[in-house]
């Protein structure tokens, strides 16, 4: 069975997928010389020319609601209208796992997930539809924010992304539709210093910074307070999990960010005990990676009193 591609567009409404789209097609002429099957699952202000599309092989079709996407909807689609690749510009109100639940039929296979975010309304949507906006999150390959602004907060943007889906791309448009390519985030440690005291309001944002950049730390001594994470016959004698508790979006939503660590007396640690420790960070190939990452080797460990708030944020 021939794989046939699908590219997967969410977000809200006017968050700019249909632009994506056109932008894709026409300018950057994606897959030029393949029939091209676009389903629009929602009608935005920006809407793609029929005449147009058709002149590069492509056909629209309407989806207008969520109980249309069956099997046997898009089998139907995929028979009368043989697409070489299929572009779904999904609707940002419905549930993602009708569609994902489909991955593979008839040989399409979603091979990338972008996900358009309006920077000036963000905020307001991760407010009030949290998990709706979070649930795209996961899923995706690259995360686009548009509009942004001078006065944008890309470091705050960033890690509520990362902390949901490690693995996505993220990419900022300005207004005049721009990128910013050298957006590098301002860490609230000193990177010149060969110990980095991470205090507990800044453990979320060195956790991620580390999992996504660890050859940087290489060398550095680290000091945190940290609760152990070693499980009785369940990790090697010599290593422990030192972390803690990270709220990623609600408080159904919790869970243990940390970095695998030699110690030759990790036996003596208890389980969810607190400690005060110092390592040195090495990159090295770790099976709880799946690859290459930070191990730390410990310098000093010293028992501590947990603190008054046991979890850590990711803002």
């Amino acid at each position: 069975m021939q794989e046939i591609p699908v590219f997967l567009f969410t977000g809200f409404m006017d968050s700019g997928k249909t632009s994506l789209i056109r932008e894709t097609l026409f300018e950057n002429e994606f897959g030029k010389g393949q029939k091209t099957l676009i389903l629009m699952c929602e009608d935005g202000d920006i809407e793609l020319d029929e005449g147009k599309l058709a002149s590069i092989g492509a056909k629209l079709v309407m989806i207008d609601s969520v109980e249309e996407l069956t099997r046997e909807r898009l089998h139907e689609l995929h028979v009368s209208h043989k697409p070489d690749q299929v572009f779904i510009e999904y609707n940002g109100t419905w549930e993602l796992a009708p569609l994902l639940e489909m991955d593979s039929m008839d040989g399409w296979t979603i091979v990338q997930t972008l996900t358009t975010v309006d920077a000036t309304t963000y905020e307001m949507y991760l407010n009030n539809m949290r998990t709706m906006m979070l649930e795209q999150f996961f899923i995706s390959d690259v995360v686009i924010f548009n509009r942004c602004e001078e006065n944008t907060p890309k470091a705050k943007f960033r890690r509520s992304v990362k902390a949901k889906n490690r693995k996505a791309q993220i990419v900022y448009e300005r207004s005049d539709g721009t990128l910013d390519e050298n957006y590098q985030e301002e860490l609230p440690y000193d990177m010149s210093a060969k110990e980095l005291d991470i205090t507990d309001a800044d453990y979320g944002i060195w956790y991620l910074d580390a999992m996504d950049n660890p050859k940087k730390y290489v060398g550095k001594q680290v000091h945190f307070l940290a609760q152990v994470y070693k499980p009785k016959g369940k990790m090697k004698s010599d290593v422990f999990v030192p972390g803690r508790f990270a709220m990623t979006c609600c408080a159904e939503d919790i869970q243990f960010v940390g970095f695998k660590c030699k110690y030759d007396k990790a036996e003596t640690l208890e389980h969810r005990s607190w400690i005060d420790i110092t390592a040195e960070v090495r990159y090295e190939f770790a099976i709880e990676y799946k690859g290459k990452g930070p191990v730390l080797y410990v310098v000093e460990v010293k028992p501590a009193e947990k603190p008054m708030d046991e979890l850590v944020y990711f803002s």
